[in-house]
């Protein structure tokens, strides 16, 4: 993978990720969370600190597109698919590891955040999907 690849798809995942992330988790769903956090108490920020949420962005948006270039999948739909299935099982992972030490989630909220990353990560995936597939019909040899 060329280095302008991986740059663009960083870039583009990170945004993409963070927007639909806050139309998730803080704007569509933020009750459900709310009413089913474990029985850890004052464990959230009150003001997150925004400089490791956007390096943990960065780097999931990094993994998704590592996938993509290494599966060629440049469109919409293969996009979408391979975002979809690195966040679901990344995120499933990690909940049920934070489930297993942590008392900060209930076993519903466990079973249904991996369900969101899928369609976050999806959505990611897509568009870093698409941009760089143009970015290869751009530069013929930046598709290898």
């Amino acid at each position: 993978m060329d280095a302008k690849k991986l740059v663009v798809g960083m870039v583009v995942g990170t945004i993409v990720l963070w927007l639909v992330g806050r139309l998730i988790w803080v704007m569509a769903f933020a009750g459900f969370f709310a009413a089913n956090v474990g029985g850890a108490t004052g464990v959230f920020r009150e003001d997150p600190m925004m400089w490791p949420v956007i390096l943990g962005h960065i780097a999931i948006a990094a993994l998704v597109t590592f996938a993509i270039v290494w599966s060629g999948s440049y469109t919409l739909g293969g996009g979408f698919k391979i975002g979809a299935i690195v966040g679901f099982l990344l995120w499933f992972g990690v909940d049920f590891i934070h489930y297993g030490n942590l008392d900060v989630r209930t076993l519903t909220a466990t079973i249904a955040d991996p369900f969101f990353e899928l369609i976050r990560t999806g959505i990611g995936g897509a568009v870093i999907g698409v941009v760089l597939g143009r970015l290869a019909t751009e530069d013929p040899a930046s598709s290898a």
